[in-house]
């Protein structure tokens, strides 16, 4: 991370003086001279937390990382000298703008995240602030509990943070919000008290037990009755002596601004030992909402709602959303649809719940769902919804703001069709789903919250909102809290006496006012501090065409404001879940090396506010250097953001005019070299078996010295396809004729991928069309990843140029090297959107499995009747789909599942010097352990050069692309067996 910036400081209006910046540099030597945790105030560590995943922006003054209780004290008794405010943050998914400040911010989930006791017995734990979700999940899972509360950012939200929130969840039907299963909280407050907060007074700050004895009156009335998301507001009704002064319980939800919480003792539940689904459907979702508060005497453990418009088919591309498929697995027809989910001691006993719900539910269609995988498949829609919202149908941006109110459960179906009545008021569109069983609704908006018109538009619409809730005995906030969004709306929910109990409540805690400023008691203005105000408004010139971004796409401003936060980039460790995104985080643990944190970064290049130094600055340079451009955000991030596109960008900018690191001229330049090399590959090979001429090339050539360099093929694949063909004169079928893309791996490093190819293409009866000798064609993938995308349209154009008869045929590519495949579908057309043979090339790009199973769909592949391992390609995952893939490996005999992930060689990237660790670290994190537990005999499976190539080193074993292990089960065919483990 960058040292501090001394010369310039950022104050909380955005200007930049020497007299800030004297005080920023004064504060930041007193906290390192105070804490023995990271104190970081440079641009990078700012800008990495100027958001969180709302609409909101406040630029922190710099952050700390404390290690323990202790330096929690000793930082806030340093700002507290030097009269700057604190904000605590956690994973910093809150959706409100709960998580940002002007201040410093405390980071609680680098260091406080230990799960210091677990009791099975009494049913609870004690945890840190920040603590996962998921992570005190899985130690409570082998006794059979569970924490209830489970938003949908469970994988990465912490304790700290829901506490903070009162996070509920789509469980919170059956086990409560978040304050019902604190039991006890340590907490700091920032004038320097430490308290033990649970039942009674005893930990109480001085005077609140007056404050609340001399206003029982309007704490007894002044709370809506009867709604079990009540979360706006300071819970003073739960320290009423008829609520058991609930002191705990009244300090959750308070958003970070009475005190910070550095240890939390929490109830545990017992969890079912076996769930189903009862998936409803309905003609809209008034329809749905107003079945929901039906289905809850029957005990249900969960009761979602969604509509048709948040369920959208995948393939639209990026502008088109991610989500489910109607009518996939589980899914019945409808307009709208009820997740009722139920438990049970056997599957059998879960199933009979779910089947009675379904009998009482009156849904026009339903089903029960009890296989596992389905389940999560259908949960992963909605807990994807936070993103995939984000985008309209038509691709339009919408966003949070008016994010999650939530109504008495029998008021829903009233207050969805006022709701929609109001948005088309405002001529605005949103997509409305949620906690329908507890009356909690999200939505997000298509508000322009760009021009000066749209944002007065937004502040109006969120008033009249507010009082249509309140209308139908409401909350503003049902989980998110009200952060910069919605505490300003507070007085039209709990009037004017209450909001200013609010005030002295806080102040009774806080009397200095210096935690988390802005939200909840003296609020700043909803339409303040928004994000997109220090975008640029004009254009930013770029080399990819970002078809989906912006009104008429080309828009780098739009592209980037595409990450809202939600941080599903953000789940670190081996083995912590299936998917790819995000391979450097997951390797690293560190907030600049995920998606969100090279997005935030981006963001702040173009705001120029605190990374002041736009496409050539070292901040944004260094948090992408571990992007290993995988591309698996493009398919695993709900919103779609393109990671590696933008990383190709920056570098196309970052280096223009300048020199570029040697591997940019070696590797990023690769089918040019190895062009240039085939003639010499047996006399090239001999030298870099000599260790001192191997260790001189990798030096020159920026390549990691713990790298083999990789062997040239003494024969190219062209030149053995033309000896394989020679004296034929076929004349083929156009049905059943496929060209085979000869990419630079497949010619120059492993042409038996290529060869085993042609041959089971031929046996399936599949006529192979190469591209005439000595026309030689480039993906530009290496010019690409590297950033030098003049050279990668040059290489394109000449391409296409050679293509372009072949394209006349109207036959489909086949692209046996994944990476190259993913290059052709998406970086052609983007890099060259104004030469129609792009799209065309584009179009025609299929796989291996693909094209068998377009041209030959009658063919038989041999049985090879053997379990496999190995990893489907990153870019596969991305952008190709591997389901021709499965069904393929299934016909031959081929068992087992592929892990996702990033191998971690990524091209260039693991070759690339100052990547080794973390290239490793990537391939340990699913590939390298799934090898290791096969089963001898087990084939290794790997499309990818790449994936081969760190299967064998560091891995130590060979892997095979799929036409490989299909060719050696043809009969006849006597070079050799498929490898496997070991």
């Amino acid at each position: 991370m960058a040292e501090p910036d001394t010369h310039t400081a950022t104050t909380p209006t955005g200007a930049t003086t020497s007299a800030a910046a004297t005080a920023a540099t004064a504060l930041a030597r007193a906290l390192r001279a105070a804490v023995r945790g990271e104190v970081e105030f440079g641009a990078a560590a700012r800008a990495l937390t100027t958001m969180d995943a709302s609409n909101y922006r406040r630029v922190p003054v710099g952050v700390v990382a404390p290690r323990d209780a202790a330096d929690v004290a000793a930082a806030l008794a340093v700002c507290r000298e030097h009269g700057v405010p604190v904000v605590p943050r956690g994973a910093g998914t809150s959706i409100a703008g709960n998580a940002t400040g002007v201040g410093v911010v405390l980071d609680l989930t680098r260091h406080l995240r230990s799960l210091v006791s677990l009791d099975p017995e009494a049913r609870t734990a004690v945890v840190q602030p920040g603590v996962v979700l998921d992570d005190l999940r899985a130690a409570a899972r082998p006794y059979g509990l569970t924490f209830g509360p489970d938003p949908s950012t469970h994988s990465r939200c912490t304790l700290g943070g829901m506490i903070g929130n009162n996070a509920c969840g789509s469980h919170s039907v059956a086990w409560g919000t978040t304050a019902d299963n604190v039991r006890e909280l340590s907490v700091m407050t920032y004038g320097g008290d430490t308290l033990r907060l649970g039942r009674g007074w005893d930990g109480a700050p001085a005077g609140l037990r007056e404050l609340i004895e001399r206003n029982l009156a309007p704490l007894r009335t002044g709370f809506p009755a009867g709604l079990p998301r009540l979360i706006s507001g300071y819970a003073l009704n739960a320290l009423l002596p008829e609520a058991g002064t609930g002191l705990a319980r009244a300090f959750c939800g308070s958003e970070g601004t009475l005190g910070v919480v550095t240890e939390a003792t929490v109830r545990l539940v017992e969890a079912p030992a076996a769930r189903a689904l009862a998936v409803l459907g309905y003609p809209d979702e008034s329809a749905a909402a107003e079945a929901a508060a039906g289905l809850l005497p029957y005990g249900p453990l969960t009761v979602e709602g969604m509509a048709e418009d948040l369920v959208r088919t995948r393939g639209g591309g990026r502008g088109a959303g991610h989500g489910g498929v109607r009518g996939g697995p589980g899914l019945p027809g409808g307009g709208a649809w009820l997740f009722v989910e139920t438990g049970g001691a056997t599957p059998a006993e879960a199933r009979a719940a779910a089947m009675t719900v379904l009998g009482v539910a009156d849904p026009l269609d339903g089903t029960v769902v009890d296989d596992p995988a389905e389940q999560r498949a259908l949960w992963r829609v909605r807990e994807d919804a936070a993103g995939t919202a984000t985008r309209m149908p038509d691709g339009s941006e919408a966003w949070p703001g008016w994010e999650d109110c939530a109504v008495p459960p029998a008021r829903l179906g009233p207050y969805l069709r006022d709701f929609r009545t109001l948005l088309s008021e405002h001529g605005l569109r949103g997509t409305p789903y949620g906690h329908f069983g507890d009356g909690c609704i999200h939505v997000r908006i298509d508000f322009d919250l760009i021009s000066g018109d749209g944002v007065r538009r937004f502040r109006e619409f969120s008033w009249e909102a507010a009082a249509l809730v309140v209308a139908h005995g409401g909350s503003l906030s049902g989980e998110h809290g009200d952060g910069l969004a919605r505490s300003e709306l507070l007085t039209t929910m709990y009037g004017d006496e209450l909001t200013g109990l609010f005030r002295q409540f806080k102040d009774v805690w806080d009397p200095a006012g210096g935690m988390n400023p802005g939200v909840l008691a003296r609020p700043a203005a909803l339409d303040d501090n928004l994000r997109f105000s220090v975008l640029p408004r004009e254009r930013v010139e770029v080399a990819f065409g970002y078809p989906h971004d912006g009104p008429r796409g080309g828009d780098f401003s739009a592209a980037v404001r595409r990450c809202v936060g939600v941080a599903k980039c953000r789940v670190a460790g081996p083995g912590s879940g299936p998917g790819v995104m995000c391979p450097s985080y997951r390797a690293t643990g560190e907030e600049q090396h995920s998606t969100r944190g090279r997005a935030r970064l981006l963001h702040e290049m173009l705001a120029g506010e605190v990374v002041t130094d736009g496409w050539r600055s070292e901040e944004v340079r260094e948090a992408l250097d571990l992007c290993l451009s995988c591309k698996g955000c493009r398919s695993d991030c709900p919103v779609g953001v393109d990671m590696a596109t933008y990383k190709a960008e920056f570098l196309h900018h970052h280096y223009k005019g300048r020199r570029r690191p040697a591997a940019h001229y070696t590797m990023g330049r690769l089918p040019e070299w190895l062009r240039a090399a085939a003639p010499f590959a047996r006399v090239l090979n001999a030298a870099a078996g000599v260790p001192p001429l191997a260790g001189l090339a990798k030096r020159l050539g920026g390549i990691a010295p713990e790298r083999t360099i990789p062997p040239l093929a003494p024969e190219p694949f062209g030149r053995w396809l033309r000896r394989h063909t020679r004296g034929r004169a076929e004349v083929l079928a156009r049905d059943r004729a496929a060209i085979l893309w000869p990419d630079t791996f497949t010619e120059h490093l492993s042409p038996s991928v290529g060869r085993a190819a042609v041959r089971v293409m031929e046996a399936a009866g599949i006529g192979v069309v190469l591209p005439p000798q000595g026309r030689r064609v480039c993906c530009g993938l290496t010019y690409v990843s590297t950033g030098q995308l003049d050279r990668a349209r040059t290489v394109m154009r000449r391409t296409l140029d050679r293509m372009e008869p072949l394209l006349d045929l109207d036959l489909p590519v086949v692209v046996l090297e994944p990476s190259c495949a993913a290059t052709l579908t998406t970086d052609l057309p983007e890099l060259l959107a104004d030469d129609p043979r792009a799209e065309r090339l584009a179009v025609s790009v299929r796989t291996f499995a693909q094209a068998l199973e377009e041209r030959a769909p009658d063919w038989a592949p041999p049985r090879i009747d053997r379990p496999v391992t190995g990893q489907t390609h990153c870019h596969q995952h991305a952008v190709l789909g591997d389901a021709a893939d499965r069904r393929l490996r299934e016909r031959a005999g081929l068992t087992g599942e592929l892990e996702g992930g990033c191998c971690g060689l990524a091209g260039n990237f693991g070759f690339e010097r100052g990547h080794y660790e973390v290239s490793v670290a990537c391939a340990e994190d699913q590939l390298l352990p799934a090898v290791r537990a096969a089963e001898p005999g087990t084939a290794v499976l790997a499309d990818g050069y790449s994936c081969r190539t760190q299967l064998a080193e560091p891995g130590g074993y060979r892997a095979r692309h799929l036409a490989e292990v299909l060719a050696e089960g043809l009969p006849g065919l006597t070079e050799g067996t498929a490898d496997v483990r070991g």
